[in-house]
């Protein structure tokens, strides 16, 4: 069996790494909230590895019962950004 990539390895060969592989305390970040109350999308933006200069953006929605952690590198949530400004994800329906 192949061991699974540290956080370094897994930066400096292009993969995003997992939350675990940032080795950071999910509870410890700065997290900003959309809204109120379970659902509500918060995000929080860490660095990561030393020396690697690349830097992250974790989102989670509260109250979901596994914790679920999402990462995403600077590039993905620039274009997610300008997916919102654009009306990408406005509901047809009004």
């Amino acid at each position: 069996m192949i061991p699974a990539p540290s956080g370094d390895e897994m930066t400096q060969s292009g993969a995003k790494p997992s939350v675990a592989g940032l080795g950071i305390d999910v509870a410890a970040q700065d997290w900003q909230r959309s809204g109120h109350g379970d659902g509500t999308v918060e995000v929080a933006f860490v660095g990561g590895p030393a020396g690697t200069g690349a830097e992250w953006v974790l989102m989670r929605v509260t109250g979901d019962p596994e914790g679920r952690v999402l990462v995403y590198d600077r590039n993905e949530w620039e274009c997610f950004l300008d997916g919102v400004r654009g009306g990408e994800f406005d509901d047809a329906d009004g």
